[in-house]
């Protein structure tokens, strides 16, 4: 398992951090995600397979950007 912490711009509210949850939340591996829309922050919990590029895709599919 690995954890990463990302920062999405955009995510101001609930109803955004509940969209970036379950995007992500549907990438393949990926175990757990906590969004915090007060700091932009989303933690995600996966296994090793999961690759950094697929999260990001999820936040863009979702309507959001990583900042790096």
């Amino acid at each position: 398992m690995s954890t990463s912490i990302i920062t999405v711009a955009g995510m101001t509210c609930g109803g955004c951090a509940s969209k970036v949850r379950t995007q992500i939340g549907a990438v393949e591996g990926v175990t757990g995600v906590d969004a915090d829309p007060a700091t932009g922050r989303v933690t995600v919990e996966a296994d090793e397979t999961v690759d950094l590029e697929a999260v990001e895709n999820a936040v863009e599919a979702a309507g959001y950007r990583v900042v790096a």
